[in-house]
């Protein structure tokens, strides 16, 4: 049989008109821009680094298009854009958000609130300067009341000896709740009469266990007000060992003390009647 092979003049055999499947594989490669799995299938296309920056800067300009809505002229839509922040999480928020505490709409300031708390941690040495600043300070009371965070407790504290913000530092630091107790037992000795009310006041709401002896401590504090405040605080917590320490209360020099004693024991001794 005849050998139709072409050769060449020292005898190998030479090239052939017919493409091999490898050349083809790498023309189909050239021309679709995608390599063939080890099936001969498509293999899949691998992310390209320039792909994660667009995605992160889609990201990003979402961000600023939130932030320059915060300065638009409707209020629903600063609103709605001081809650997207928030959601979004993001370091870059809160200045723009710190700075909506001073909307001139109190929905979009409540918002801003919330959204700061939301946060976090991120937010809080820009919520201190805020604390500074009297137009604000409100605002950034009760957002640090949001975020459990070691740094909000002083300067927290510190706003029980404030006429004017007592009550925003008081639900601050019931929000805060139980982080707060250690720093409240120590403002149960404060020197001013004003900060141990308030210490104790917030210590019955958070209802703290381990606060019960210091405020068993308190019913006998030369102050009328200090006692009747622990006491109520003794009672919000309702432990056996505080409802003891308040009968002597009912011998107490104050009327007034005397009085929410009695109410107080009758109020336990009626609901160990109907338990």
């Amino acid at each position: 049989m005849q050998d139709d092979t072409k050769r060449d003049k020292s005898g190998d055999v030479l090239g052939t008109d017919m493409p091999t499947d490898e050349l083809a594989d790498r023309v189909a490669e050239s021309i679709t821009g995608m390599g063939m799995d080890t099936q001969g299938e498509p293999a899949a296309e691998a992310v390209k680094p320039g792909e994660v920056e667009l995605e992160e800067e889609k990201v990003k300009d979402e961000i600023d298009i939130q932030i320059d809505l915060l300065k638009d002229q409707d209020w629903v839509i600063r609103r709605e854009a001081a809650v997207t922040l928030g959601e979004m999480g993001d370091e870059r928020c809160v200045v723009p958000l710190v700075n909506a505490l001073r909307d001139g709409d109190w929905q979009v300031r409540e918002a801003a609130i919330d959204s700061l708390g939301m946060i976090g941690s991120p937010a809080v040495d820009g919520l201190l300067r805020h604390l500074r600043d009297w137009d604000t300070r409100k605002a950034a009371i009760r957002a640090l009341g949001k975020i459990k965070d070691e740094r909000v407790l002083d300067p927290l504290v510190h706003q029980l000896r404030n006429d004017e913000f007592i009550d925003d530092a008081t639900e601050a630091l019931v929000e805060v709740g139980p982080p707060a107790v250690a720093r409240l037992l120590t403002a149960l000795n404060d020197k001013e009469e004003m900060v141990r009310k308030q210490a104790a006041i917030i210590l019955g709401r958070v209802k703290a266990p381990e606060a019960v002896d210091a405020l068993i401590e308190k019913l006998k504090d030369k102050d009328w007000f200090t006692r009747l405040t622990a006491a109520a605080a003794l009672e919000k917590i309702g432990d056996p060992k505080g409802r003891e320490a308040i009968k002597p209360l009912t011998q107490d020099p104050d009327m007034v003390v005397r009085m929410r004693a009695e109410r107080i024991l009758a109020g336990w001794k009626k609901e160990a009647a109907t338990a």
